[in-house]
């Protein structure tokens, strides 16, 4: 474990993972051209992101349990195949319905990239260096977000709907190559946990994981801190800084990378105190979500049109909320078993993308219902305007305030665990800070 094969099998993982983001994210930058193309409603083109979210997050469980079955090779294997039949099928889809099949494939298959990356690192590294490497995954997978805002955003502009998607399957089709000659389940010399070889001890699994405080905590914690910036980065975000803010749809895109950026910085750092500071990792997805509900205060409370300014701070803040979402497989890692760990990372991937597919929808219902209420009152059609963006947008504080208020139930539960089980006692923040401060005095 952490050698030269555990390094190169992380580089390709990390690359498959990289082309399953591109995928992801290739709607993104195309809801306009979505419009062009297939016409609609914005609830009606929201679900081109909304149906490839409902499958991923659907998927996760049923993944989590074949990765503990079969292992991430297979299912890597098998993910990005489909995701390569999903893009040729979006490609070269004459309507929506025909689109939407394609996005189902695509959701299908990077539903089981990312489950299967985090069961690899597991298997390849230990020590400290694992949630470290979890972010940097995280970060590596996310230039795929670049290549679909800048070069496949390009490409959609100047040649059309149909070779943009086309070259977007190519680069699935490199990582289906290149995981299928070099990725291996585990090293040669370290022995496999037994794998379940039944539906009924893989359920019997799932649901011991499940029940698990520190497996719940996981999931509220994806829950809380990836959904808007999933929301703004696949769907939302594009159509509101070029019809709401009045961006050139060039310049929004490359505002996209901003949340890349971010992570790239801000991931490492958050690895890192995650490894040292273990029994604070809820007090850090706490203050990545204090800092995503204000900074969205400040875009959606401005009067008039918001400067350039708070539309940077809240890509930032978004991007901090990415790689913080991997917070939530660390406490994974840490409250489960070796055997179970797909069927809890699974478990975990859930909370994120379920978010995400109700606001998502949500958002869309907003803005359909306020432009027929503005049209029933005799006024022009408007979908995208500004104010219609600010009253929809403002539902994450809903959706996202629920999962704030399990998670620190979850939190408390799973500390009462850790003191029955460990003797270990986690106090309150401000009683830890006052206890450091003091011995810095002395």
């Amino acid at each position: 474990m952490n050698s030269r094969r555990s390094t190169l099998i992380f580089i390709i993982g990390s690359f498959a993972y990289l082309s399953a983001v591109l995928q992801r994210t290739s709607m993104g930058i195309a809801g306009v051209a979505a419009a062009e193309r297939f016409g609609g409603s914005a609830a009606i083109l929201s679900s081109l992101a909304v149906v490839q979210l409902i499958v991923y997050a659907a998927a996760q469980i049923p993944v989590g349990v074949l990765v503990d079955r079969y292992g991430p090779r297979v299912l890597m294997i098998t993910g990005t195949a489909l995701m390569i039949i999903g893009q040729i099928t979006l490609a070269l889809a004459p309507d929506i319905t025909i689109a939407v099949i394609g996005r189902i494939l695509v959701g299908a298959g990077d539903a089981t990239i990312f489950i299967s990356m985090i069961r690899l690192i597991s298997s390849w590294f230990s020590g400290r260096i694992v949630p470290l490497l979890s972010q940097w995954m995280g970060n590596i997978g996310q230039l795929g977000q670049v290549l679909s805002a800048v070069p496949l955003a390009w490409l959609l502009h100047a040649s059309g709907w149909t070779p943009a998607f086309l070259s977007a399957a190519s680069v699935a089709v490199i990582a289906l190559i290149v995981v299928t000659i070099f990725v291996q389940d585990r090293p040669r010399d370290v022995i496999e946990h037994a794998r379940t070889n039944s539906l009924g001890m893989a359920l019997t699994q799932l649901r011991h994981s499940f029940r698990r405080p520190g497996t719940q905590l996981g999931f509220w914690s994806h829950y809380v801190t990836q959904s808007s910036g999933t929301v703004f980065s696949l769907l939302w975000g594009y159509p509101f800084m070029v019809f709401g803010l009045g961006y050139e749809p060039a310049f929004a895109a490359g505002m996209l990378t901003v949340l890349v950026g971010t992570g790239l910085v801000f991931g490492p750092i958050l690895g890192l105190l995650t490894a040292r500071h273990p029994l604070r990792r809820s007090n850090i997805v706490l203050g990545i979500v204090t800092g995503i509900g204000a900074a969205w205060a400040i875009v959606l409370l401005w009067p008039g049109v918001p400067p350039l300014w708070t539309i940077v701070l809240l890509l930032v803040v978004l991007g901090i909320g990415g790689p913080g979402s991997l917070i939530g497989f660390d406490f994974a890692r840490t409250f489960n078993p070796q055997r179970s760990l797909g069927s809890a990372n699974g478990v975990v991937n859930v909370g994120g993308f379920t978010a995400s597919f109700v606001m998502m929808y949500l958002i869309g219902l907003l803005l359909d219902l306020q432009n027929g209420w503005r049209v029933a009152g005799g006024a022009t059609s408007d979908l995208y305007a500004l104010d219609a963006f600010r009253a929809a947008f403002a539902v994450q504080y809903v959706i996202v305030g629920i999962g704030v208020g399990f998670l620190v139930h979850a939190r408390r539960r799973t500390r009462r665990q850790l003191s029955r089980d460990e003797g270990i006692e986690v106090a309150p923040i401000w009683v830890a800070l006052s206890r450091a401060w003091k011995k810095r005095d002395h």
